[in-house]
């Protein structure tokens, strides 16, 4: 899928530049309305997900299963070695993310892609870099089948799970209407449910978005309308900044081989449709001060290096030193509350939970 305001962006970008000039204050009501009409501030709360036209109300989220999800989440037991836990890659100190290029995984390789953020992932269109997974449901089955990540089985799942006592009563609460809850599908929707609360509410942008004009200073300002009059909206926009489309990475030119790896050819390797090679969904910029490194292949380090490339690549312009500082200023004010979350006591085994496989 392309988004229509692509070639939009790039006129958007060159027409737009000039306007850009450091000139007086800027209005805080007009900059409101402006970024009010591209961007929404993140809820408190989830209560429901999964929503669709055929099911409005979609799924509740319910404390039961949340309190499962959480410990699967932190359960290293879950992997083949007993080592790997999705805490792992998707850190709740580290933004969610884990602070490396790629991700170290079962036999300590390296995975292929930088781990996206798991905060405010619930709002994203799709999962993963390419999109593969629709729902955070499909996407917490792909990294525990990987042989590059936690490299298990559904099999062993289940029966590393039915093995403890305290896990079944889990699924059962968590799962009351049905006959065997202990399933593999029912460990994704926990670990859904459970993802679904890691949301970070209270940035200052969020707050200026709602009328707080003393939220951002004037440098963060300017950087909010560098940021929109640019284009850089065309690709970062909606509830996550991001997260909500596919754009080819290289727009107008391509970056090279240090950051545009040739052998990753994004959403091609799920689609198989040619205008879809280096494809990637736009990566969500919420909390993106604290996320480094960049980009899917992880090799930028430094956020204004990667709001330059952004702009050379994707709208065909070279920012000021003085744009790169107010933007990077703006998506600073990305950073919202980071969720508070206690590590929970784990399951004991049983003389039946199967042995962890020696990495």
């Amino acid at each position: 899928m392309k988004s229509p305001v692509i070639s939009g962006a790039l006129a958007l970008g060159l027409a737009a530049f000039p306007a850009m000039a450091q000139e007086g204050g800027l209005d805080a009501a007009t900059l409101r309305a402006d970024a009010a009409a591209l961007f929404e501030p993140i809820p408190d709360k989830v209560e429901a997900i999964r929503k669709s036209e055929i099911s409005p109300e979609g799924h509740k989220i319910t404390p039961e299963k949340v309190d499962l999800g959480r410990s699967l989440f932190f359960d290293p037991r879950m992997s083949k070695s007993g080592l790997i836990s999705c805490q792992t890659c998707h850190n709740a100190g580290l933004g969610g993310a884990d602070g490396l290029p790629t991700s170290i995984g079962h036999g300590w390789q390296k995975g292929p892609r930088n781990a996206p953020t798991a905060f405010n992932s619930v709002f994203n269109v799709a999962q993963f870099w390419d999109g593969r997974a629709p729902d955070l449901a499909e996407q917490a089955k792909g990294p525990l089948q990987a042989g590059v990540e936690m490299h298990n089985t559904p099999e062993n799942l289940v029966a590393t799970l039915k093995s403890m006592p305290a896990y079944g009563e889990m699924f059962r609460n968590a799962f009351p209407d049905q006959p065997d809850p202990v399933s593999f599908q029912n460990f994704a929707h926990a670990v859904e449910q459970f993802e679904s609360t890691l949301i970070t509410p209270g940035a200052r942008f969020d707050r200026f978005l709602q009328g707080d004009d003393s939220a951002m200073n004037a440098q963060e300002q300017r950087g909010l309308r560098a940021f929109i009059d640019t284009g850089c909206t065309s690709c970062h926009n909606g509830i996550n900044v991001g997260g909500q489309d596919y754009f080819p990475f290289g727009v107008v030119a391509k970056p090279g081989a240090d950051v545009l790896p040739a052998g990753d050819m994004g959403r091609f390797q799920v689609t198989k449709t040619a205008s879809d090679e280096y494809v990637f969904r736009a990566a969500p910029l919420r909390n993106v001060a604290l996320t480094a490194p960049y980009f899917h292949s992880g090799r930028v380090w430094d956020l204004k290096e990667a709001v330059q490339i952004m702009s050379s690549a994707q709208l065909g312009t070279e920012l000021t030193p003085q744009q790169v500082d107010d933007i990077v200023a703006f998506l600073d004010t990305l950073t919202g509350e980071q969720p508070q979350i206690v590590h929970p006591d784990l399951p004991p085994r049983s003389m039946t939970t199967p042995l962890p496989k020696p990495m």
